[in-house]
């Protein structure tokens, strides 16, 4: 039966899941497109409820409401108005769902004994932010670590900038305090992209276990991560001020990979 009234308990429920508080709180978020609920799925995260549109029942959107049926999960037809009221894309492809976390943390993402981890310092722009975590995905990063002050890793936008890469690796967020210290716990040094440092990135050695730290786009990195980092740049001929955020950690990331010779076209 097609569901048509925006009083329906589950279509109120996922729009509260639009504010941040609320996701954090019951450990669910919302997933928009065909691209992202296959990537989901395929890495095995719990997708509880999908909606769909009566036109979108076909082709690969069959196949995703029968896959969530399969595993145990509510699938709702509704109306176009009422999936519009949902959708968080300009021309929306009349899927959707709601997933559950798979609940990462601190502890288990170190006691896997990571070599390369990228740490989130305040980014703030969604799509900067999606666009770190796949870049940590393509280099081959056992994680992704965000500090307080930087946006929600699972806001819509921000989970659609990862083009499927925040299903790939843990991406967690824990306070700044306590990461540091479990780093350096854990033998594990921390390197700070800086605008200006006393070496450039490819001088310090990132052949070993590391943690690649970026900043806040308009403050950079805090303090805080500053006193506990080795600071490198990167170098740059032009006259361009500083490089996106994103640019920057990608920049940092493939430089560990460079020193690793990890793939045949860096040897």
């Amino acid at each position: 039966m097609q569901v048509t009234s925006r009083n329906n308990e589950q279509i109120k429920y996922m729009r509260r899941l639009a504010g941040r508080r609320f996701r954090e709180r019951e450990g669910k978020f919302i997933l928009e497109g065909v691209r992202l609920l296959e990537e989901a799925l395929a890495a095995g995260w719990m997708v509880e409820t999908l909606v769909h549109t009566a036109g979108a029942a076909s082709g690969a959107g069959r196949t995703l409401t029968d896959t969530v049926r399969e595993r145990g999960g509510r699938v709702l037809e509704v109306t176009d108005e009422l999936f519009r009221t949902l959708a968080d894309t300009v021309s929306p492809q009349g899927v959707l769902a709601v997933a559950r976390r798979t609940a990462y943390t601190l502890d288990g993402l170190l006691a896997g004994r990571p070599s390369l981890l990228l740490l989130a310092d305040g980014v703030q722009d969604p799509g900067n932010l999606g666009a770190i975590i796949r870049s940590a995905d393509a280099a081959g990063a056992d994680g992704v670590i965000l500090l307080p002050g930087t946006v929600d890793a699972f806001a819509p936008k921000t989970v659609r900038a990862t083009m499927g890469s925040l299903f790939h690796l843990p991406v967690i967020m824990d306070g700044a305090d306590k990461v540091l210290t479990a780093l350096a716990g854990a033998g594990l040094p921390v390197v700070a992209g800086v605008p200006r440092a006393p070496s450039f990135i490819d001088q310090i050695d990132l052949s070993g276990p590391v943690v690649l730290a970026v900043g806040n786009e308009a403050g950079g990195i805090s303090p805080a991560v500053l006193a506990k980092s080795e600071q490198a740049s990167i170098p740059m001929s032009g006259r361009a001020e500083s490089l996106n955020v994103a640019m920057a950690a990608s920049i940092m990331l493939y430089e560990a990979v460079r020193q690793r010779r990890a793939f045949p076209i860096f040897q």
